[in-house]
C-alpha cells in the first residue's frame, strides 16, 4: 500500500490549540464499521454505545514533563533537551537542540543548577546519552523545571499541565499523552460503572516516535518506532474475563490497541507480561483482540490512520475524516474522538 492511499486535506485551522473546557464535551464522531454508519454526537455520549460486559481497556501511563531548557557550562548558549526514555539510573536517551552542538562531553545545567547533565554519548538516530545529577528526587524537580513535551504542530502554550494528562494517569515515563483517554471524567468512569462495564488499565510509554512522519512511499518499508508496555495480571483478568462471557474488549486509544495486539495470542487471551512493542498495524492485519477502539483524529499519512483504516476500512475512514473537516471538528491530541465499533 501507498503512503499517499493514506492522505487527506486538512485546513490548519482544524488543529485544535487547547483542550476544550470541559473533557467530556467534545464531540464524538460514531463509526459502526458493519454498516457503514456515521453518527455525530458529544463524548459523554459514549456511555449510551458501552454494553454491560464489555471491558473498556485505557492506557495509565503519566507523561513527564519532559521538555528542558537550559545553558551550556561553557559557553552560555541556550539548549533544549527532550528526554525519551530512561535507559538505567539517571542515565537517559534525549534529544538535543542545537544537536551540532551538543557533543560527548559537554555539560549542561537547568534551572539554576537544580538539575546538571553530562552528555556521554551519541545515540542511533541523533539522539544522546546523557547522565543527570542533582540532589532530591528526580521527577520533583522535573516537575519545577520542565515542561509538558506538546506536540509540534501545537503552537499555544497550555495554561495547566494536568490538561496534557488523563484523569487516570498513574505511572511516569511518556513523551506525549494518550490523547483518546483525555476525554474521560472521573463522574463519566463512575457512570459507565454502575452499567457494568469492567475497566481494565494496560501501560505503554508513548515515545516521540509516535509523532515520526512515514516517509516511504511503500508503507511495508516503514521502521515503526519501538515502545515499553506490562500489563498486570489482574488487568489481565478482567480482560479475559469479559472475552470469555461474550463482551467487547474496546481500547480506549491507539497506544491500548497496540499492547493488546502485541501481546494477544491466536484467541485474543492477554497474560501478565512485561516487553517492547513495534507492532505495526495496517490494512490487511487480522485484530486478535480488540472489537472496538475510542481514539483521535490523526495525522495525514501517519502510522495511526493507518492503523483505524486496518480496523474499520480505508475508504470508509477517509469518508469519515472527510466528513468531521466538512463538519469542522477539532483534529488532533486536543480535538474532538471518534469510537468505531
Amino acid at each position: 500500500m501507498k503512503l499517499s492511499d493514506f492522505n487527506y486535506e486538512l485546513p490548519k485551522e482544524l488543529i485544535a490549540q487547547v483542550p476544550i473546557e470541559k473533557r467530556d464535551e467534545s464531540r464524538l464522531m460514531v463509526l459502526n464499521k458493519q454498516n457503514k454508519t456515521i453518527e455525530h454526537k458529544i463524548f459523554k455520549d459514549i456511555l449510551n454505545y458501552l454494553k454491560p460486559g464489555d471491558c473498556l481497556v485505557r492506557n495509565n501511563t503519566k507523561v513527564i514533563p519532559a521538555r528542558l531548557y537550559g545553558i551550556k557550562d561553557e559557553t552560555g548558549a541556550n539548549v533544549e533537551f527532550l528526554l525519551l526514555n530512561r535507559i538505567e539510573g539517571d542515565t537517559w536517551e534525549v534529544m538535543v537542540k542545537p544537536g551540532k552542538k551538543l557533543m560527548p562531553g559537554v555539560k549542561v545545567n537547568f534551572g539554576d543548577g537544580l538539575l546538571k547533565a553530562e552528555i556521554l554519548d551519541k545515540m542511533e538516530g541523533g539522539s544522546r546519552k546523557v547522565k543527570f545529577s542533582y540532589d532530591g528526587i528526580f521527577n520533583e524537580i522535573l516537575d519545577q523545571i520542565g515542561l509538558m513535551p506538546l506536540p509540534p504542530y501545537i503552537k499555544e502554550k497550555l495554561d495547566k499541565k494536568e490538561r496534557y494528562q488523563t484523569v487516570y494517569a498513574k505511572y511516569d515515563g511518556s513523551a506525549a499523552a494518550p490523547t483518546a483517554g483525555l476525554h474521560f471524567t472521573e463522574e463519566l468512569f463512575n457512570e459507565i460503572k454502575a452499567k457494568g462495564v469492567e475497566i481494565a488499565n494496560v501501560t505503554l510509554h508513548v515515545g516521540i516516535g509516535t509523532f515520526r512522519p512515514v516517509k516511504e512511499e511503500n508503507i511495508e518499508d516503514h521502521d515503526m518506532h519501538t515502545e515499553h508496555y506490562y500489563i498486570k495480571k489482574e488487568d489481565a483478568e478482567k480482560i479475559n474475563n469479559a472475552r470469555k462471557n461474550g463482551g467487547r474488549i474496546i481500547a480506549v486509544g491507539t497506544t491500548s490497541c497496540r499492547v493488546l495486539e502485541s501481546v494477544a495470542d491466536e484467541n485474543g487471551f492477554v497474560k501478565e507480561v512485561e516487553g517492547d512493542t513495534s507492532i505495526f498495524i495496517y490494512p490487511g492485519y487480522k485484530f486478535k483482540c480488540i472489537n472496538a477502539l475510542i481514539t483521535n483524529f490523526h495525522l495525514p499519512e501517519s502510522t495511526l490512520v493507518m492503523l483505524v483504516s486496518a480496523l474499520a476500512g480505508r475508504e470508509f475512514v477517509l469518508n469519515a475524516y472527510n466528513e468531521a473537516v466538512k463538519e469542522q471538528y477539532r483534529f488532533f491530541s486536543f480535538g474532538d474522538a471518534m469510537f468505531i465499533s
